[in-house]
């Protein structure tokens, strides 16, 4: 009598779980919706509706995940951000998203480790129409067959430079753009707990090789070892601030004077002065001589679930007012060429945001390969161990 009251209960419970599993099928038919995993840096996309002025101009802004949702109601959107490439990098080895947006050298990363699928251009008319062909003359890789196979596999999303942003109410502006004048108030031990340093790894060594006169892709031991002394000692003396996204605002609190910048962060920080009330020009930028130049690129991974779907992503992406409302809302600098002529003169007339192929060619980008990758890593993780 027992059994059969447990094996009753059993079928009730059986029963019971197949109502809720049709349920919710045929919820998920009538919706008609398939989920698309986004993977993006963080503050790295307009997602509020607000009137921003923008250097003088007003742009209406938007959440343009909603607004693809509009757009493409079969997709239900699910909207991640990391820090740096390197946590995105590692969570491709657990987690399956559909879209990223790693920096150039970790495209090439990606690439060359069978972790990314070539894009159908066909799919991407948006793309093929408005990317500036600029980008592509840029050797992003040592090897020019794989900087042109780059784009294959991803395409710009915004890209920038790196420079130190400064307070010139408190630091003096540099005698010049040579990495020497440009980087020493980070390592001022006079500006002790005031100074920010990206917790991004081939930011904050590349700067340090920069200041001292090397490449920033060198893999020679006396220099390599010479830039972590360097770094070291400056944990140590100037006890710097790491972070990335919750830099910003510690820049227009007055709790830093300088720091590493890329320079779509100069811009907003800029913006965040003015809309506290306070002078933007407080804070400027300069772009010191062999720095680095960086894009971010969509691209989709070998395990992607939703291909077809990160393709109408990355596609609306490219219409010119979502680049528009991307650009302003992050700052950074866009590869739309329509979306360009629609933004102020006196962002894309300077050259540190806007740089010319001539300007590009003295800039360094960061490159990857297996040898370089490791070392760095290891570099890198000796400095936080610090």
């Amino acid at each position: 009598m027992k059994t059969k009251k447990i094996l009753a209960a059993l079928w009730v419970a059986i029963f019971i779980f197949t109502l809720v599993a049709c349920g919710n099928s045929e919820e998920q038919i009538k919706e008609g919706t398939k989920k698309l995993y986004i993977y993006n840096w963080g503050e790295y996309m307009s997602r509020e509706a607000d009137t921003w002025n923008f250097y003088g101009t007003d742009y209406e802004l938007s959440d343009v995940i909603a607004d693809f949702e509009t757009a493409f109601p079969q997709y239900d959107v699910e909207y991640r951000m990391f820090d740096d490439n390197e946590m995105m990098y590692a969570q491709l080895a657990t987690i399956s998203y559909d879209v990223i947006v790693p920096s150039d050298y970790m495209v090439a990363r990606l690439m060359r480790e069978d972790k990314l699928q070539p894009l159908d251009m066909e799919k991407l008319p948006n793309v093929k129409q408005y990317m500036d062909p600029m980008l592509k003359e840029v050797a992003w890789t040592p090897d020019a067959e794989e900087t042109a196979a780059l784009f294959d596999y991803a395409v710009p999303y915004l890209y920038c430079t790196v420079g130190m942003i400064y307070n010139q109410d408190e630091i003096n502006k540099p005698a010049s753009n040579a990495p020497e004048d440009v980087w020493s108030p980070l390592f001022d031990s006079a500006n002790v707990n005031r100074i920010g340093m990206y917790n991004s790894m081939r930011e904050s060594i590349g700067m340090a090789l920069n200041y001292l006169g090397h490449s920033m892709n060198t893999l020679d031991e006396k220099e390599l070892q010479a830039t972590m002394e360097l770094l070291l000692k400056q944990r140590q003396e100037v006890a710097p601030i790491l972070g990335i996204d919750e830099l910003k605002d510690k820049f227009v609190s007055g709790e830093l004077v300088a720091g590493i910048a890329w320079s779509g962060d100069h811009v907003v920080i800029q913006q965040r002065l003015k809309d506290a009330g306070q002078d933007p020009e407080m804070f400027q930028y300069i772009l010191p001589r062999g720095s680095n130049i960086s894009v971010d690129m969509m691209a989709i991974p070998a395990d992607a679930k939703n291909v077809e779907g990160a393709h109408d992503f990355i596609n609306f992406m490219y219409e010119k007012e979502v680049a528009i409302k991307n650009a302003v809302y992050v700052g950074y600098s866009s590869p739309h060429l329509e979306a360009i002529k629609e933004l102020p003169q006196s962002v894309t007339g300077n050259e540190s945001y806007y740089p010319s192929l001539e300007l590009i060619k003295t800039l360094e980008p960061y490159y990857s390969t297996p040898e370089l990758d490791q070392k760095y890593d290891e570099l890198w993780v000796q400095y936080l161990a610090n």
